[in-house]
């Protein structure tokens, strides 16, 4: 027996369900066709010339950073380095766009950006250091714990953002990945809750051209990263991710419409990595010289250089105070880095469980007595009399 041939079929008239039509014009969601770009076009007399200058103050002691943390891992004070050289305009700007309310999420690349915000460059690297700590309270500097694993901090950003929300906090979350970070399940379904819950939270998908040595068309056959909004209902947005005072203004702009109730928004910051991926990759292995030569000249701390004298609102005596304040952050975190850190092994049962349970209590005394016995051992090796 068919459907049609069941008692009473034919009043049965079949009807899409509302959920079939579109919930929302696509056309406004959709990213322009080029990067959005300020310096070096008419939209640059708009900027204002102070948040030029403190951009560009804050690209040189950010590419000066850089440098210095990747001398340390050279030098055996980090375990590993992921350097953000060539992309301090999307690290730089996503920190000054936010309110000291509000949170950012970074990935483990995103150092910089934390620094920029207001972190401690030691505390910011503590964690690549090799230490089992991140180095710092989230809490009291808005910035969650820097993410190794892909994606899943975007997750987190959004679950904060809904919950202040829902608490009536005037909040707004930052979520930084890379573009390696989109081909991950995380970064989907946080656009879906982030969206359907209309939470103030920003995307900025810093795609630098490499996930590690996997290029962008191996991941995705998207017109660009920022048209994966539309899917999720949510605006995308295209930027030139060189151009500081672009992604300032895109951010901005994406931050106030999250502030203001009107629901999240993915950002494609357009950059590029030029060094390795970390110090332990070798990136000559699948991209060439003439390649790193070309971003090269697209350098954001250089066009934001050339921008400011060309307008008369730089001169070489504020080039030299610039990269002279740069070099005194980095021989401060050279010194302060060359000191050994003092651990204490009790430190592990510290941070597990705010009331210990009787296993942790337990492993801790283990661990006191064989500290004592070990100290014990060398105090009798270097002719002491302990027993």
């Amino acid at each position: 027996m068919t459907v049609q041939e069941l008692p009473g079929a034919a009043a049965y008239r079949p009807t899409p369900p509302p959920a079939w039509k579109p919930l929302t014009d696509p056309a406004p969601l959709l990213p322009d066709p080029e990067p959005y770009r300020v310096l070096g076009t008419d939209a640059v007399a708009d900027a204002d010339p102070e948040l030029l200058l403190r951009l560009y103050a804050e690209l040189v002691r950010g590419r000066r950073y850089n440098a210095q943390a990747t001398a340390l891992t050279k030098q055996g004070r980090l375990a590993v380095y992921p350097s953000s050289t060539g992309q301090e305009a999307c690290e730089i700007a996503a920190a000054l766009v936010l309110e000291e309310r509000d949170w950012l999420f970074p990935s483990y690349r995103d150092t910089l950006a934390a620094v920029a915000r207001g972190l401690d460059p030691v505390e910011a690297l503590t964690l690549l250091r090799g230490d089992r700590h991140t180095g710092y309270d989230p809490r009291t500097h808005r910035i969650a714990p820097l993410c190794t694993p892909l994606a899943t901090q975007l997750p987190h950003a959004v679950g904060l953002a809904h919950a202040a929300r829902l608490k009536g906090d005037d909040v707004v979350a930052l979520a930084m990945v890379g573009d390696g970070g989109t081909s991950e399940g995380d970064f989907h379904e946080a656009l879906n809750f982030a969206a359907v819950w209309k939470a103030p939270v920003v995307f900025l998908v810093q795609n630098n051209g490499f996930a590690i040595s996997v290029p962008l068309a191996k991941q995705t056959a998207a017109p660009s990263l920022a048209h994966k909004a539309v899917g999720y209902g949510m605006p995308g947005r295209l930027v030139d991710g060189n151009d500081a005072a672009a992604v300032h203004q895109v951010l901005s702009e994406a931050v106030a419409r999250a502030r203001s109730g009107g629901g999240p928004t993915l950002v494609e910051a357009v950059t590029y990595r030029m060094d390795a991926h970390t110090n332990a990759d070798d990136a000559t292995r699948y991209r060439g010289d003439s390649e790193v030569e070309a971003w090269r000249d697209h350098d954001p701390v250089q066009l934001m250089e050339r921008e400011l004298t060309g307008r008369g609102l730089l001169d070489d005596e504020g080039v030299e105070e610039a990269r002279a304040a740069a070099e005194r952050m980095a021989a401060a975190l050279r010194e302060r880095m060359n000191a050994d850190p003092v651990l204490d092994p009790m430190d592990l049962f510290t941070h597990v469980y705010a009331e210990q349970t009787a296993q942790l209590r337990e492993q801790a005394a283990r661990l006191r007595q064989e500290l004592a016995a070990e100290n014990d051992q060398h105090g009798t090796e270097d002719g002491g009399t302990a027993r």
